[in-house]
């Protein structure tokens, strides 16, 4: 008894028909990464049909975004690079101010008393204006945990935006929200980790536009970084 019957030699694909098949295969998936692959990821469009199907701006938006991340990561580095040797100084005098209480406690009333105290909450209202394909960027330094609650809106035309992070000790950016052609975005941002935290801004209209970002939190200052 058995399922199937074993064919024969005349019904086996010939090796032109393999060949043929393969060839087939082989140039859909070079149209396929020259129409669409390319352009999407890479911005690369040498058949010009990746911008009729809106993907070259696709692509174009990835490749600023990943340069424009480099370039952070970069200078959180060099950043936390400047600051380690003024923070192991700042240790080693609150450690010697400590030793000279115990020590002799009656030079106490001369010397400061060092306490760390955490940031107070506040609230800004940052105008924002960009050019036609302009961005920018605009972030606030969070420890892991920090919370601080967003609202921004776009006066003229929608834009393109990014909320994400920078760890402080380095390593790979993490995006928390991003999307295109929006006209606004409010909620709570969380911060994952240690680092720097915000939003990036494109207007890829054909106007200038005016974003109105509020935030509120205990964080001491946002600073724009580009």
């Amino acid at each position: 008894m058995y399922n199937s019957d074993i064919p024969t030699r005349a019904e086996l694909p010939s090796t032109a028909q393999l060949l043929k098949s393969t060839a087939i295969a082989l140039v859909t998936a070079i149209v396929i990464l020259v129409t669409i692959v390319l352009p999407s990821e890479y911005a690369i469009d040498p058949t010009g049909i990746g911008r009729v199907l809106k993907l070259t701006e696709m692509g174009e938006i990835k490749t600023q975004l990943a340069a424009e991340a480099e370039a952070d990561r970069i200078k959180d580095q060099q950043l936390q690079q400047q600051n380690q040797a003024p923070a192991a100084g700042s240790r080693s005098g609150l450690l010697g101010t400590m030793l000279a209480l115990v020590v002799s406690p009656a030079a106490a009333s001369d010397r400061p008393v060092i306490m760390a105290q955490a940031a107070a909450s506040r609230t800004d209202e940052t105008t924002i204006v960009l050019k036609p394909t302009e961005g920018t960027e605009y972030k606030i330094e969070l420890p892991k945990g920090g919370q601080v609650q967003y609202n921004w809106t776009v006066e003229g035309g929608p834009v393109n935006y990014d909320l994400h992070g920078t760890p402080k000790a380095g390593g790979k950016e993490q995006s928390y929200k991003a999307a295109r052609g929006v006209t606004g975005d409010k909620g709570v941002l969380t911060a994952g980790f240690d680092g720097a935290h915000g939003w990036f801004f494109r207007n890829r209209g054909s106007g200038p536009v005016t974003i109105k970002l509020t935030t509120t939190g205990p964080y001491k200052e946002i600073k724009q970084v580009m």
